[in-house]
């Protein structure tokens, strides 16, 4: 695969990078339900000056970041349970994994009441989610302690993602400042506890270990995720070096748990590899319209009546 900087922005290489960029938002939008790629507004709900804007707008690291938020949200057994009893994943997960990245972009770029519609629609869904664990506990998916141990693992998988894979030197003020930011959708979502610095979601990763658990079901939804068919025979080496990156993402107690095993001697060709996959999607997205910030709708004139 070529990378950027072998590559110039002539006319030569325009179709190369149109192609590219149209291939993955196939990926990432349903053409069947008449969706398009999210377009960035100002008046959401953190803006273009926000850590949200910069950590979800990269697409490898957040794909990276969503395999490993997902295999660590799958070991808590209440989260498992959810997805098990309620959800047609066997038959459908590139549709759910596609649905939770739209979620993302919809909540981190829209306007406010595209993110606030999304959310209402999740927490409605959330309603009808509960039931018996195999241990005889019940579970919603509306406890607050599941959606926080969901928010959690989800905002430091991305983080993560984004700091191997697209700013090393982050500072530890903007890491802090990102999850601060995304306690906006997690109490939105009725999440609680929320971390609020890298540091308390350490400690919530930390405290949250005794509770999780690897059985069978664990393991074949893992099987899954890993294993999906790609949407393309062109598309495989790429998805399959995500899975890859995105179980190295792990913790170690993680991945130990899952059973994977922690190839020291293939990460730096793994990681090598991921960077120029970042680099060149990053590439191939320069300038597209939906990374442009469009202004906010005007406001409708008041009539004469409403004054």
């Amino acid at each position: 695969m070529a990378y950027p900087d072998a590559l110039s922005s002539s006319s030569l290489t325009d179709p190369v990078r149109r192609a590219i960029a149209q291939r993955v938002v196939r990926i990432f939008n349903d053409p069947d339900k008449g969706e398009s790629p999210v377009v960035r507004r100002p008046d959401g709900l953190y803006g273009p000056n926000s850590v949200a804007w910069r950590v979800h707008g990269d697409v490898t690291s957040m794909m990276v970041g969503g395999v490993s938020g997902l295999l660590l949200q799958m070991l808590h057994p209440a989260v498992l349970a959810g997805v098990w009893d309620h959800s047609n994943f066997r038959a459908d997960m590139h549709g759910r994994l596609r649905r939770t990245a739209r979620f993302i972009a919809l909540t981190t770029y829209g306007g406010r009441e595209e993110a606030e519609g999304v959310i209402g629609r999740v927490r409605r869904i959330h309603d009808q989610v509960a039931g018996v664990l195999p241990s005889g506990r019940p579970y919603g998916a509306n406890d607050p302690a599941l959606l926080a141990w969901v928010h959690v693992t989800e905002a430091w998988s991305f983080l993560n993602a984004w700091i191997r894979y697209g700013e090393p030197g982050m500072s530890m003020a903007d890491q802090d400042r990102y999850f601060e930011e995304m306690t906006v959708v997690g109490a939105m979502l009725g999440a609680d506890p929320m971390p609020r610095s890298r540091d308390e979601a350490r400690r919530m990763l930390h405290s949250g270990r005794p509770a999780l658990l690897v059985d069978e079901r664990t393991r074949e939804v893992a099987h899954l995720v890993l294993n999906q068919s790609a949407r393309s025979r062109a598309a495989e080496p790429v998805q399959r070096l995500i899975m890859q990156a995105g179980v190295d993402l792990l913790p170690e107690w993680a991945r130990r748990m899952h059973g994977f095993s922690s190839p020291v001697l293939r990460q730096p060709l793994l990681r090598a590899q991921t960077r120029g996959v970042a680099r060149t999607l990053r590439w191939a997205f320069e300038g597209q319209p939906n990374r442009r910030v469009t202004p906010a709708p005007a406001a409708p004139p008041r009539s004469d009546a409403a004054a």
